[in-house]
């Protein structure tokens, strides 16, 4: 006689990510053993007492048992939301991170419009010179404007006393009109963001003739 094979049903449709998320977590904690089941019962299979206090004790541990096994659940449920609302604010941090620079990416689009729009004018054989130095002010105003929105300051600390902190001295020059270990010279400016330090100002230091 054939034997008849069996077909496999294809399982039903795929839950939620959030859903999953849940019964994954849901199922770990269920294959954890519940503390209570066996004290319940073994105390549900002890002696019975004497007559008359036996069926109050059995309503008593039976009641007990299903208090224990009622928070056992609720338990379950709330590691698994716990569980959950820690993926979801991992997943949140994550987007933070990545897209933490969407706004300031977004006031730079208008800068790089307006350096785009000077070199076309430039390659112009027609070009003013004197209009191309306009824009040009306007566009680094521009872009001073945008940085110091969002925080970012620029050092220029020429005559200013040398800080060792925010300034970095490439050499030392003999300067009579400044007082010693001054910023004689700014060769490049320095920057911070929100009085964090990004780029210190390398700059030349006068000492005394």
């Amino acid at each position: 006689m054939a034997v008849e094979e069996e077909k496999v049903q294809p399982g039903a449709a795929a839950e939620t990510q959030a859903d999953a998320s849940m019964a994954e977590a849901e199922v770990a904690a269920q294959g954890e053993p519940n503390p209570f089941e066996g004290a319940s019962q073994a105390a549900s299979s002890a002696p019975a007492s004497p007559a008359g206090a036996g069926g109050d004790l059995t309503s008593l541990l039976e009641d007990a048992r299903s208090k224990a096994d009622d928070h056992w659940d609720q338990l379950l449920r709330t590691r698994a939301e716990m569980e959950n609302l820690r993926r979801r604010h991992a997943s949140e941090l994550e987007k933070a991170h990545k897209y933490a620079l969407d706004s300031f990416v977004k006031e730079l689009l208008g800068v790089r419009d307006s350096l785009e729009l000077a070199l076309e004018a430039a390659r112009l054989e027609s070009a003013d010179l004197a209009k191309l130095r306009e824009g040009t002010d306007l566009t680094l105003k521009q872009l001073a404007d945008v940085m110091t929105r969002f925080g970012v300051e620029r050092l220029d600390p020429l005559g200013e006393p040398f800080n060792p902190e925010y300034h970095q001295a490439i050499t030392i020059q003999p300067r009579p009109d400044l007082a010693p270990n001054s910023v004689a010279t700014v060769i490049q400016k320095g920057y911070v963001l929100n009085g964090r330090l990004v780029r210190p100002a390398m700059v030349i230091v006068s000492s005394a003739a």
